[in-house]
């Protein structure tokens, strides 16, 4: 796989692989980005690691993922989500299309770090 499809300038091998293969996210951003791959790839197992245990859906409904052709991501902002944070923002606009209907999942994310560990909690659509 040449770029990674989180979107960034950097190969699969060399960015969002690394946390789907067991190594810490660093920022709440890095998590967002590695689970939007996760999406790409239907990565269910990692979305349900990656998701807080307080709002994670059963791991089967992750394990079936639909068919959706995730078409691109756009990081609107950020807020806090640092190395030496505990919470963090992620606003972020997702392209996809599911058949003939091409969309947008637009999302402000909320994440939690626990035991040195990003999670993502739960996002709302903005106003």
């Amino acid at each position: 796989m040449s770029h990674c499809p989180c979107g960034s300038a950097q190969t699969y091998n060399q960015c969002c692989r690394m946390y789907h293969d067991g190594k810490t996210a660093p920022t709440a951003e890095a998590l967002m980005r590695s689970r939007y791959s996760a999406y790409v790839l239907r990565n269910g197992a990692y979305l349900h690691r990656s998701w807080h245990s307080s709002t994670r859906p059963n791991k089967k409904s992750l394990l079936q993922l639909p068919s959706t052709d995730w078409l691109g991501l756009e990081i609107v902002r950020t807020e806090q989500g640092g190395e030496q944070d505990t919470q963090g923002i992620v606003e972020f606009i997702a392209r996809y299309r599911e058949g003939e209907q091409v969309g947008e999942l637009h999302e402000t994310s909320r994440f939690v770090k626990e035991g040195g560990k990003w999670f993502y909690v739960d996002g709302l659509a903005p106003p």
